[in-house]
């Protein structure tokens, strides 16, 4: 009861909450549906009940608030129904239509009870959210900024933003580190959360990271698995999709979910389904680097070979048609010496018989004559067999000398020596570059070294002058 002194009632604090109480009870007896903001949610994992601040903005100010409670229960059975259809969770910063009752109480003040919230109300704003990032993006002319990025020939040096612990980021490096082709990458994690209030921020600081060392990576891979669609409202907001679609590196996602593709997989450079499927597209890059690299080797070293095989064969044939043409000039020699021999022997008989009787100094003339003209005779032909020899072997070293002529051009002109000795191939679209005039500027170029590939932008082309004397 109030107290009167002097004249003045006097009420306590007490009397006066309960008075406001007793008003608040009887006017707003039952429950009502509000919208608003939750500012935050201020749940307490050891209570399990959640107290969130409610805010209405208009121009971005706040022109109304007001503490509400959900009860642990209510909260558990709402939280379930909101994950079933919003796909995520209740947190801070979404719009929410409720129904709550309104509460006074004298300790804790005014405040709202909320019994339920209606997540279709929340899945159409987030809805209403995408709709606004990806005409944001189309209006700056940025929505396919990403896409239209060169991408290199062989995509190796990954940078990967993941979870180190998440299944999807271990299915991705599985992929890529035990495939059957022994390719080889380099990767790096960056490490960022990929779900809920503050992934946008983390995702968008790694990216900043990565970009100050660009010229170390090739591509981007934003890989997530194991959440399903939970979680994904956030690859909707406007300020990371638009630091992906402007990022000066290919951005390739695999976020693991199947329905209702989120704007960052859009703008997004390539994206896939799941991190495996990630995986797969870079092994397939580097299928289509290698396999044309080593048809081009095999062809090499195919021609080589037959071209040998064909100088080899041509040698054996020389070196079988010079055997055959020396057997029968040495043959033909040999029947020439002994028809002159027999010549000399009927003669020498012939002339003893017939000048038997003749002054022996004649005889003996006759017959040095006779061993004169068949030493002159042997002597010639031992010469000419001797040149024929000769000629023979200089001929056979001849084509010995070509034969290793052509197996060392061949070697020389092998692409493995050519760029060892400090050439390079410099190729466009995969195909050889033999003029400037099919260069441009701000194409990727692909320079094959004999220890690496180096991939290039062209900043300025220049002319032969000399050529042009």
């Amino acid at each position: 009861m109030p107290e009167i002194v002097s004249d003045k009632t006097i009420f306590s604090l007490l009397e006066v909450m309960k008075s406001i109480q007793n008003v608040l009870t009887s006017r707003y007896s039952n429950s009502y549906w509000i919208k608003a903001e939750m500012n935050k949610l201020n749940f307490y994992v050891h209570s399990g009940h959640c107290y969130p601040d409610l805010v209405e903005k208009q121009g971005g100010k706040v022109i109304a608030q007001m503490r509400s409670i959900i009860w642990k229960d209510d909260f558990a059975r709402i939280n379930s129904v909101f994950l079933n259809t919003v796909k995520e969770p209740l947190k801070d910063g979404i719009k929410i239509l409720f129904c709550a009752k309104v509460s006074f109480d004298p300790v804790y003040g005014l405040n709202l009870h909320i019994i339920d919230i209606d997540p279709s109300y929340s899945l159409g704003d987030l809805e209403k959210e995408k709709a606004e990032t990806i005409h944001f993006l189309k209006k700056e002319g940025i929505f396919d900024s990403n896409k239209l990025l060169p991408i290199a020939k062989l995509p190796q040096r990954i940078a990967i933003i993941s979870v180190e612990t998440s299944k999807g980021y271990a299915d991705f490096m599985n992929i890529l580190n035990n495939n059957a082709w022994n390719y080889k990458y380099f990767t790096m994690l960056f490490p960022a959360l990929l779900q809920g209030e503050k992934a946008v921020d983390s995702i968008i600081n790694q990216l900043h990271r990565i970009k100050k060392e660009k010229s170390h990576f090739d591509v981007v891979a934003i890989v997530r698995g194991g959440g399903g669609d939970v979680g994904l409202s956030c690859y909707n907001h406007r300020l990371l999709t638009q630091t992906i679609a402007l990022f000066p590196l290919p951005v390739i996602t695999g976020i693991g979910h199947s329905t209702n593709a989120t704007v960052a997989e859009m703008i997004s450079y390539k994206n896939a389904i799941t991190p495996t499927e990630l995986a797969d597209y870079l092994l397939q890059k580097f299928h289509n680097f290698s396999v044309p690299l080593n048809n081009a080797q095999d062809s090499i070293n195919r021609n080589s070979k037959n071209i040998l095989g064909y100088q080899n064969i041509r040698f054996e044939k020389s070196v079988n048609q010079f055997k055959s043409e020396a057997r029968n000039f040495i043959n033909s020699s040999h029947y020439l010496i002994n028809n002159q021999i027999r010549n000399i022997q009927q003669n020498t008989s012939f002339l003893l018989q017939r000048q038997h009787e003749s002054h022996n100094y004649t005889k003996f003339t006759l017959l040095k004559y006779s061993v004169s003209t068949f030493i002159s005779q042997r002597l010639l032909i031992s010469n000419q067999a001797d040149k024929l020899s000769k000629q023979t072997n200089m001929t056979l070293s001849s084509c010995s000398n070509n034969i290793q002529n052509l197996t060392q051009l061949i070697s020389i002109l092998n692409p493995e020596n050519v760029l060892k000795r400090g050439y390079s191939i410099t190729l466009q679209d995969g195909k050889s570059i033999k003029s400037i005039e099919n260069v441009h500027i701000g194409s990727s170029i692909t320079t094959i070294l004999s220890d690496g590939t180096i991939i290039s932008n062209t900043v300025s082309i220049a002319k032969n002058k000399n050529k042009n004397k």
